[in-house]
């Protein structure tokens, strides 16, 4: 056991006390181990990463350390969307139920491509009964969501979906593809630049994996409604019974990514540059554009948020969970991972803990640290 704190990594000129701001998250706080990282014209300026990978501080984190960041893999599929939009798989626009026919019925049969994946379907959850352990069935799965009638009429709100929305981007991928969404991210986007985030983790990865930590109490939901109910508090509403290293490996496209924080800033640097990470253009500008558009905007039917709402990421305009920049877009995942992109400034970055807290967005750890970096320009 080490319990001397040790922060490695490092910050570019003039950034720092970004550092400072990092080492004082430990700072009588239950924080364990994190990373942290900024990439400004998809450069890294800040790499930052420290603490221990468990509770038991047993282990110090890594450079390669990997960890889960539930919902910020939303981002990161809506990029992969992009990328089999720009190859002429379909348009956003296009009905779900023109690539996945059975999708259409008791209701759903006139929603768009873009309005299921900003929470627009009805579908912030699954009401019949079922099995916690019935997520890893995929073809199970897909059966009640193209049974399910929506919850609300189309065209009245948005309701988060924590993984419904990922069981349809990946629907529309494997029927128009041939491949889930994980392994086009891999074949396509992660696997040729070496960058180190998957959906669907191999297990080969899972030893340098942190032990994520549950939050000190569960987050508020405001006034409790059918829809939230569905989405996180019925005993079906996420994955279970099937142990960590099957929910590793198994595909959730909304809420399982595996990665750090140098991986999902160069990821969601697509975003703070016109569709480039690595100087290659993986997503043709007027598609991320297209992407970042609000589609949505209003009082949230599942989360106790006013939200600006794109395909798969948030806009800035409603909360500033990402910075003072506006037109910023990203992601949180439950417990406070991060990733976000500043297309006026080109800044992309990700905070990544495994302590959880109980913040369902704007964790105020990932606030503080992007606001210094902000300080810094």
């Amino acid at each position: 056991m080490t319990d001397t704190l040790k922060i490695s990594g490092f910050t570019s000129p003039g950034f720092e006390p970004v550092r400072d701001v990092f080492a004082s998250l430990w700072d009588g706080s239950d924080e364990i181990g994190s990373a942290f990282a900024i990439e400004i014209d998809g450069e890294p300026v800040i790499d930052l990463w420290g603490g221990w990978t468990a509770k038991k501080h047993d282990a110090n984190w890594a450079k390669d350390t990997i960890v889960p960041v539930f919902s910020t893999s939303k981002a990161i599929t809506a990029l992969v969307m992009g990328w089999l939009k720009d190859r002429g798989h379909f348009s956003f626009t296009d009905r779900v139920a023109d690539y996945w026919p059975e999708f259409g019925q008791s209701g759903k049969g006139n929603v768009t491509i873009a309005q299921a994946l900003s929470h627009q379907a009805g579908l912030s959850g699954l009401s019949e009964p079922m099995e916690a352990s019935d997520w890893f069935d995929r073809e199970f799965i897909e059966g009640r969501i193209a049974a399910q009638a929506p919850l609300w009429p189309l065209g009245e709100g948005s309701g988060y979906s924590p993984l419904v929305y990922g069981f349809i981007a990946d629907a529309i991928a494997r029927r128009t593809d041939g491949r889930s969404i994980g392994q086009i991210l891999k074949d396509e986007i992660t696997g040729p630049r070496g960058i180190d985030f998957f959906i669907g983790t191999p297990e080969s990865e899972h030893a340098r994996a942190a032990e994520h930590r549950l939050p000190p109490r569960a987050p508020d939901l405001g006034e409790i409604n059918e829809y939230k109910t569905l989405a996180f508090l019925k005993p079906w509403s996420s994955p279970g019974r099937r142990g960590a290293v099957e929910w590793r490996k198994a595909e959730f496209p909304a809420a399982n990514g595996h990665g750090n924080a140098r991986a999902i800033a160069t990821l969601v640097g697509a975003f703070a540059n016109e569709g480039r990470i690595v100087s290659d253009q993986i997503v043709s500008p007027e598609t991320i554009a297209e992407i970042m558009t609000e589609q949505v905007r209003g009082q949230n039917l599942v989360l106790p948020f006013d939200l600006s709402i794109a395909i798969g990421v948030m806009r800035n305009t409603t909360n500033g969970f990402y910075g003072p920049e506006p037109a910023s877009v990203g992601h949180y995942g439950m417990g406070g991972s991060c990733g976000f992109a500043d297309p006026v400034r080109h800044i992309s970055g990700s905070y990544t803990p495994c302590q959880l807290s109980f913040h369902l967005a704007g964790d105020p750890r990932a606030v503080k640290l992007i606001n210094a970096v902000y300080g810094c320009l």
